[in-house]
């Protein structure tokens, strides 16, 4: 079939290869001018130097089976690309949890890191352990309506505050009280209890573009026609002879073409407003506009109901104490950071220790409140009096809709909208939260739908 996928994000780039795989001729469009979606590169400045940053920092971990098998389809040296560290979450005073590095089964080696838990009493360890044992018992299931706060019921404030509270903010980008436990539990099974290896950290070493949306634009303009970056889809129209897609920017502004199928890999507002869009032409006697519009309605409903979290990512630059002076970097590449209203920040990475220029420093604050300014000066200071480190701002990126609310009972809508007509991105129904790894499985469950 002669396939559009509309999106170059991560679950657009994983439909559009894997359509192509299975024999379809597929086209990329994309509305902007760098792929990616909300886990891509940022072309600026600092210092008057060229300066690549991303529109957050984002991590991947080793039960990212479906990426890591995308990357290597694409030709990417994940070995290169990424920097494989077993599950650390230390603070800057040195407390907290950390896996070793030996390859034995994911619950040994979850107990392991348990037990030699840095600052934990033994209650801590002890509550975590029974509370670990309880999840294993009852299969990794709980009610839909439980909030990951409810979940951990009996564990210990240091253990709920060192570990479950940082897991379930950087995995669902949802405070653990409005958190779906549902969803949390499947992460737990599949990162610490699933595989060897699958609670590892694999923090990118290159800007989140390079690390697999530039990879998969090469490989679809070797095998069909060139991805179209600066072009927009507009509208959509069902004929006879198929889906008839209208288009803006770049030298084809103001022309249409027609396609089979079409996959919708753009964010779920913009979706649903294109779905709104379609209409059946005259001579396109199945579906009718009654019919379409009558499957459609459900899916466009849910779309629009979703509600989001921002995400706040703050480069800073450590300041040289003299001119000569070696600027300082982190202990690890990654520290976790006690959090608070007035210190909002969940971890820092160490982008020096990652590719990036030495001393560059990425706050994360997940489930951000507040403007750029404010977020900015507060995470400055959380960072000199945490860190003791002179900082000197880069930029403050915020993606006001980073992610969706994964909160308990939430309905997401499915990928597929009508006949021809499918959708994926990390919003799609599905196991995971928007996460890389739920973006590139929508992109993959798309594509085998169009059979």
């Amino acid at each position: 079939m002669k396939v559009a996928v509309v999106g170059a994000g991560w679950a657009g780039c994983a439909a559009a290869v894997e359509a192509t795989e299975r024999g379809h001729q597929v086209t990329l469009f994309e509305s902007a001018r760098i792929a990616g979606g909300r886990a891509r590169r940022v072309e600026t400045s600092a210092a008057g130097e060229p300066l690549q940053l991303d529109n957050g920092q984002h991590i991947l971990i080793g039960a990212y089976a479906e990426t890591l098998r995308l990357m290597h389809t694409l030709g990417v040296d994940t070995a290169t690309a990424l920097l494989r560290v077993p599950l650390r979450l230390e603070f800057p005073n040195g407390e907290g949890l950390s896996f070793p590095a030996w390859r034995v089964p994911a619950a040994v080696q979850a107990l392991i890191g348990i037990l030699g838990a840095s600052g934990w009493a033994w209650q801590d360890k002890w509550s975590l352990l029974l509370l670990a044992r309880r999840w294993q018992a009852d299969g990794f299931e709980c009610p839909a309506d439980m909030s990951v706060t409810t979940l951990c019921q009996g564990l210990s404030p240091r253990a709920m505050a060192g570990l479950m509270e940082p897991l379930c903010v950087s995995a669902l980008n949802t405070p653990a009280e409005r958190a779906s436990a549902q969803v949390f539990l499947r992460i737990m099974q599949d990162a610490l209890f699933s595989h060897a290896g699958g609670s590892d950290l694999l923090l990118p070493r290159t800007d989140l573009s390079a690390l697999l949306p530039d990879a998969a634009l090469r490989w679809l303009a070797q095998r069909g026609p060139a991805p179209r970056l600066g072009v927009r889809v507009d509208t959509l129209t069902l004929g006879s002879e198929g889906w008839r897609i209208g288009i803006r920017g770049g030298d084809m502004q103001g022309s249409a073409e027609t396609f089979d199928a079409v996959i919708l890999a753009c964010p779920p507002v913009v979706a649903a407003r294109l779905v709104e869009t379609v209409s059946t032409s005259a001579t396109c006697t199945t579906p009718s506009n009654d019919t379409f519009k009558a499957e459609s309605s459900h899916w466009i409903a849910l779309a629009n109901s979703l509600q989001y979290e921002a995400l706040a990512t703050v480069y800073a630059q450590v300041t040289p104490a003299t001119k000569n002076a070696t600027t300082a970097s982190l202990s690890q590449p990654m520290l976790a950071l006690p959090a608070s209203p007035s210190e909002p920040a969940q971890f820092v990475f160490d982008r020096g220790q990652l590719g990036g220029p030495r001393g560059l420093l990425a706050f994360v604050v997940s489930a951000s409140q507040g403007d750029t300014a404010q977020i900015s000066a507060q995470v400055l200071a959380q960072g000199q009096r945490q860190l003791g480190l002179p900082l000197t701002l880069v930029q403050t990126i915020i993606e006001k809709r980073a992610t969706f609310a994964c909160t308990p009972n939430l309905q997401r809508p499915r990928s597929q909208i009508a006949p021809g007509l499918l959708a994926c991105g990390d919003y799609i129904a599905g196991p995971y939260p928007a996460t890389l790894e739920g973006a590139v499985r929508s992109g993959l469950q798309a594509a085998k739908l169009l059979g």
